[in-house]
């Protein structure tokens, strides 16, 4: 696959909520009454700031393809790939993979890794604790 449409593939979410920011700060909204501002501007704003975040992972993307590919060539690992079901740009980053690997019907059995709205609620909501090791020994 040539790098301009791969870079556009993993990335289409990020695209989406570009021309989303975009689209949302266009409409004049304004001649209707000045209170819409107050939501289209913000609005606008996230799916801009949101798209930003996601194009600015271009080269870690490419580290993680690149790493899930080398890994997967020789052997198949199910397991590998089970981190990267958790969000769409993840499972377009799978899809990818699968595609150079020609094992394009594998994805039928990843669709399980697939957290389910709920949990992806619960996961994502709740606080998470943080921890420091610090190794004494490395100098």
């Amino acid at each position: 696959m040539n790098a301009g449409f791969r870079f556009l593939y993993l990335n289409f979410y990020a695209g989406l909520l570009l021309l989303s920011g975009a689209a949302a700060a266009a409409v004049p909204l304004y001649r209707i009454t000045a209170l819409f501002l107050f939501i289209q501007i913000p609005a606008a704003l996230f799916c801009l700031y949101q798209s930003a975040r996601i194009f600015s992972v271009w080269p870690d993307k490419k580290r993680r393809y690149e790493k899930l590919l080398e890994r997967n060539k020789a052997e198949w690992e199910e397991h590998s790939f089970r981190p990267y079901m958790i969000s769409p740009c993840g499972r377009l980053l799978v899809k990818a993979v699968l595609s150079d690997l020609n094992r394009k019907e594998e994805y039928r059995n990843l669709k399980q890794y697939i957290p389910s709205l709920r949990n992806q609620i619960k996961l994502n909501c709740r606080t998470e604790k943080t921890v420091v090791y610090i190794n004494k020994d490395i100098k």
